[in-house]
This record gives structure tokens, C-alpha cells and sequence, in this order.
């Protein structure tokens, strides 16, 4: 059985407030396990599923997902480290091989650009990771918050640091 989360750590998950989310549980939007206490949990899964699905925009302006409906994102990336051999079912539009290795899974935690360029930033289990990439790229890929992507890693170099 997969973790549970109170409210508050899922909402840090899917990027939206501690209300919103708590709104969207007393709309039945959101599916939830209730403890002995009458506390509500989310189990991974079900965070798994707000985060793919067809809901987006900013904090403020995301609407609960309807329940029981996964939707998929054009420009998704649903490969993973051994790329081809995903468990995820391949979609349309989807990457499904690449040759590069170094692959790590994120959700994207905010996208900042002006001009030419932008920064995204995903969050990689405990970890941040910030990638600066073209705006074009951005539409593209159309990146918002709270979705799930890759970062592909293509070096020739690796430098290793310590701590003191």
C-alpha cells in the first residue's frame, strides 16, 4: 500500500494551498482515507493522479480535477532511466526512447523567463534542480507548474565536491 500524506504535505506536493486542496476533498474531487480521528490522508497514488491530471494554471487559479479522470498532457515526457522499457503505457505525442542515460524524473516547480531564455526549476525527490532553457522550448513542451518532466543530462564533464 502506497504512503499516506496529510493535507498539508500533498498540497506542498501539487503546488496549491492547504484550503484549495481541503476545498477540492469537500467537493469530492479529491479521493482521501479518513483516520480513526476523522483526519484526511492522500495516498501517493491519488497525489500521482491530481498531478497528471488536465488541471493546471498558477495556485490561484486551478480548478479541482474531475474524479476518476486521468488525463495526459501533450508534451509529457513518460520515459524514465531505460528508456523504452517504461511500465507507463507510451501515449500520443510522447517521448518514448532516448538514447541519453543520465535521466531524472521531477516535477516542475516553477518556470521564470524574460526574453529569450527561462529557468525551470523540478523537484527531484528532496532535490532541486534548475535548467535554463529557450522559451520556445517552454511553449513547446508547454511546462507549467506542477507538472511532471525529465531532465536529460548530456555532459562530458562531471565534477565531484565535499562538503567541510
Amino acid at each position: 500500500m502506497s504512503e499516506l500524506l496529510t493535507v498539508r504535505s500533498a498540497a506542498g506536493r501539487l503546488g496549491v494551498s492547504y484550503s484549495t486542496l481541503k476545498q477540492w476533498i469537500y467537493d469530492g474531487a479529491v479521493r482521501t482515507v479518513r483516520t480513526k480521528g476523522g483526519h484526511h490522508r492522500l495516498t501517493e497514488l491519488e497525489v500521482h493522479r491530481l498531478l497528471l491530471s488536465d488541471a493546471g494554471g498558477e495556485k490561484t487559479s486551478r480548478k479541482p480535477p474531475p474524479r476518476g479522470k486521468v488525463g495526459s498532457k501533450a508534451g509529457r515526457i513518460a520515459g524514465a532511466k531505460g528508456a523504452g522499457r517504461s511500465s507507463q503505457p507510451a501515449r500520443p505525442g510522447v517521448l518514448v526512447a532516448l538514447s541519453g542515460r543520465n535521466q531524472l524524473r521531477g516535477i516542475v516547480e516553477e518556470v521564470r523567463g524574460d526574453g529569450l531564455l527561462a529557468q525551470v526549476r523540478l523537484r527531484i525527490g528532496d532535490q532541486r534542480l534548475t535548467a535554463v532553457i529557450t522559451q520556445d522550448a517552454i511553449a513547446e513542451l508547454k511546462l507549467k507548474r506542477g507538472d511532471e518532466a525529465v531532465a536529460i543530462i548530456k555532459s562530458t564533464e562531471v565534477m565531484i565536491g565535499r562538503y567541510r
